[in-house]
C-alpha cells in the first residue's frame, strides 16, 4: 500500500490522473521504485516490454488518434442519430471546440506522460544493456515528441524525486532538444533492422524516420509562438534529407504495391516500426456499416473534398470489392473492397448489400453531414483489409519519403541526395499509377500528396499545423478557428498537482 500511495503521488504530481486510467498495478509498481545507489530495481527485459505494449494506445479510434486526425479536413464523424453522439467529444474536436475538460485529450495527456516516464527505470536499472538503454531512449523520444507537438509543453519528473518535488515544465523548444537528444544518443547502439512485417523492435532506421519528422516541424516546435509565424530553415531541412538517406541505406524503399503494406505478410519494404500489442482491428470496426462483413459500428467517414484529391487513375484511392487479388467473392471478407468504399456495397458472395434499417440498397455517398447523418452517408476507408491485417503501423517509409521531398521544396539539400524534388515526387507517383507532374512541386502539391499517400494513419494534424492551414475552414467545420488551437488545453487536475504548469493561451486559466 505504501508502494501504491507512492506511485499515486508520483502519477497526480506530473498529472497524469487528470481522467481515469487503467493501471497496471505490479508494472507500474516495478518502474517507479529506486533502489540503494540510484539504480531501479526492475527487470529491464519486463519493463521494456511493456513500453512498447503501451504504443497499442496509438491504435485506439479516440484519445491520440482522433486528436490527430478528427482535427483534420481528411475525417469527419458523423452523429447518425443518437449513434455517435457521445457529448460532443468527437464533434468539439471536428469544429475546433473542444475545451480543458475534454476526455480524449485528457487521457491522451495521461498516456502519453505516463509512458514516458515508464522509460525512465529502464535507463537506471542494475544490469540494464546500452542496447536495451537506447531502446527505451527512443521510447521515451516518441512519447514526447507527441507530448510537445500536443501541448507545446513537457513536464519532467526523475524517478529519484519525491512526491514533494513539482516537476519541471521544458518550453516546447527544450522540449525538442531534449527529443532529439535521446534519438542521437540512442542511435549507436540500436539494432540496424531491415523492412518486414511486423517491425516491432525500435531501430536505427526508426530513430533516423522520427529525426526526419522532428526536422521537418522544427520551424514548428521552436517558433517563438504556438500561432506562428514558423520558418523553416535550410539547414535543418538539410538534416531532413540527410536522416531520410539513413533509412534508405538501411535497405527501406517504395513499395511496389501500395496496400500490402498494410497485409500482415506483406511484402513490404516499408514498414519501420510496428505496434507489439494493437491491432488495426478498430480502423475496420469504426468506418463499416453495421450490415458489412465484419459488422461495423458505422462511424466515421472521409469528406468529399478530400476524396477529389485522388486522380481517377491513383491505385491508393482504393480497389473495389471482387476485384482485389487472392479475395475473390466467396470468400470471407470478400465484401470489403480496399481504401476508399463508394457507391453500392456488396455481400462476401458478390450480390447488393442492403441497409437493414431502410431497406434500401447501402450505396455510400461522398455527402456526409456532421448531425443527422443517415446511415449511408460517407465513404468509407478501409487500409487495414479484415482479411490480411496484423500489426498497426506507427512508422512507415513512405512518410520519410515524402519528408524528403518536402524538405527539398523548403530549400533544403544534402549531399546524400542529388534527385530533384519533382523527379522524387514522380517517381513515388508513377508506382501509385497516377500522372506526373509537369513542374513544381508547389508546397500545396506536397501537401495533397501527403494526403493521398498517409490518409487516416495519423499524421494530418501535424501537417496541416506546419502548412499553417490548421485553421483554415473545410466542409462542416465551419469558419476559421481560433489561431490559439495550433496547441491542445492542458487537462485542469494536472495544472492543480504542479505550479510550474500553466494553461495554454486562448483557453480559460490561459493568458
Amino acid at each position: 500500500m505504501n508502494k501504491m500511495i507512492r506511485i499515486m503521488t508520483a502519477l497526480v504530481t506530473l498529472g497524469l490522473l487528470a481522467t481515469c486510467t487503467d493501471l497496471e498495478t505490479d508494472e507500474v509498481d516495478s518502474q517507479v521504485i529506486v533502489s540503494t545507489g540510484g539504480k531501479t530495481n526492475v527487470d529491464p527485459v519486463a519493463a521494456l516490454e511493456g513500453s512498447y505494449n503501451a504504443l497499442s494506445t496509438f491504435t485506439d479510434q479516440a484519445g491520440i488518434y482522433s486528436m490527430l486526425e478528427h482535427t483534420s479536413d481528411e475525417l469527419i464523424p458523423p452523429t447518425r442519430g443518437v449513434d455517435w453522439s457521445d457529448n460532443g467529444v468527437w464533434r468539439s474536436l471536428y469544429t475546433h471546440t473542444w475545451d480543458p475538460s475534454h476526455s480524449y485529450i485528457n487521457n491522451a495527456w495521461n498516456g502519453l506522460n505516463e509512458n514516458a516516464y515508464n522509460t525512465q527505470s529502464i535507463m537506471e536499472a542494475a544490469g540494464v544493456t546500452p542496447q536495451q538503454t537506447a531502446e527505451a531512449k527512443f521510447l521515451r523520444a516518441f512519447n514526447r515528441y507527441y507530448i510537445i507537438d500536443f501541448w507545446g509543453v513537457l513536464p519532467d519528473r526523475k524517478t529519484s524525486e519525491g512526491g514533494e518535488v513539482n516537476p519541471k515544465v521544458f518550453t516546447r523548444s527544450e522540449g525538442f532538444d531534449l527529443v532529439e537528444k535521446d534519438l542521437t544518443e540512442a542511435l549507436p547502439n540500436l539494432p540496424t533492422v531491415a523492412p518486414k512485417v511486423p517491425n516491432p523492435v525500435a531501430s536505427k532506421a526508426a530513430a533516423n524516420a522520427l529525426l526526419s519528422r522532428l526536422y521537418l516541424n522544427k520551424g514548428v516546435y521552436t517558433a517563438a509562438s504556438a500561432e506562428g509565424p514558423y520558418t523553416f530553415d535550410a539547414a535543418d531541412m538539410g538534416k531532413v534529407i540527410q536522416y531520410a538517406a539513413a533509412v534508405m541505406a538501411d535497405g527501406y524503399a517504395l513499395n511496389t504495391n501500395y496496400f500490402d503494406n498494410f497485409k500482415k505478410a506483406g511484402p513490404s519494404t516499408e514498414v519501420i516500426l510496428t505496434s507489439t500489442q494493437g491491432s488495426p482491428q478498430n480502423r475496420v470496426y469504426m468506418t463499416l456499416h453495421y450490415n458489412q462483413n465484419p459488422s461495423g459500428w458505422n462511424g466515421f467517414t472521409t469528406l468529399a473534398d478530400f476524396y477529389t484529391k485522388f486522380d481517377p487513375a491513383d491505385k491508393r484511392r482504393g480497389i473495389p470489392a471482387g476485384q482485389i487479388p487472392g479475395l475473390e467473392f466467396g470468400k470471407p471478407f470478400a465484401g470489403i473492397g480496399l481504401g476508399v468504399l463508394t457507391g453500392q456495397q456488396k455481400k462476401d458472395d458478390g450480390t447488393d448489400l442492403v441497409d437493414t434499417r431502410t431497406g434500401l440498397p447501402l450505396k455510400f455517398t461522398p455527402d456526409v453531414p456532421l448531425s443527422g447523418a443517415a446511415t449511408d452517408k460517407g465513404y468509407r476507408v478501409m487500409k487495414y483489409h479484415p482479411a490480411f491485417y496484423d500489426k498497426y503501423i506507427l512508422i512507415r517509409f513512405a512518410e520519410v519519403y515524402l519528408n524528403m521531398i518536402e524538405a527539398k521544396v523548403r530549400g533544403g539539400s544534402h549531399a546524400s541526395s542529388s534527385t530533384t524534388a519533382l523527379q522524387d515526387i514522380n517517381a513515388l507517383r508513377a508506382l501509385r499509377g497516377a500522372p506526373a507532374l509537369a513542374s513544381g512541386p508547389t508546397l500545396d502539391q506536397v501537401l495533397d500528396e501527403r494526403g493521398i499517400e498517409l490518409y487516416w494513419e495519423g499524421l494530418r494534424r501535424i501537417d496541416l499545423v506546419r502548412f499553417g492551414k490548421f485553421n483554415e475552414p473545410w466542409e462542416e467545420k465551419g469558419s476559421n478557428t481560433d489561431a490559439y488551437r495550433v496547441v491542445f488545453s492542458i487537462p485542469q487536475l494536472a495544472i492543480d498537482s504542479n505550479p510550474n504548469l500553466k494553461q495554454n493561451k486562448g483557453y480559460p486559466g490561459g493568458e
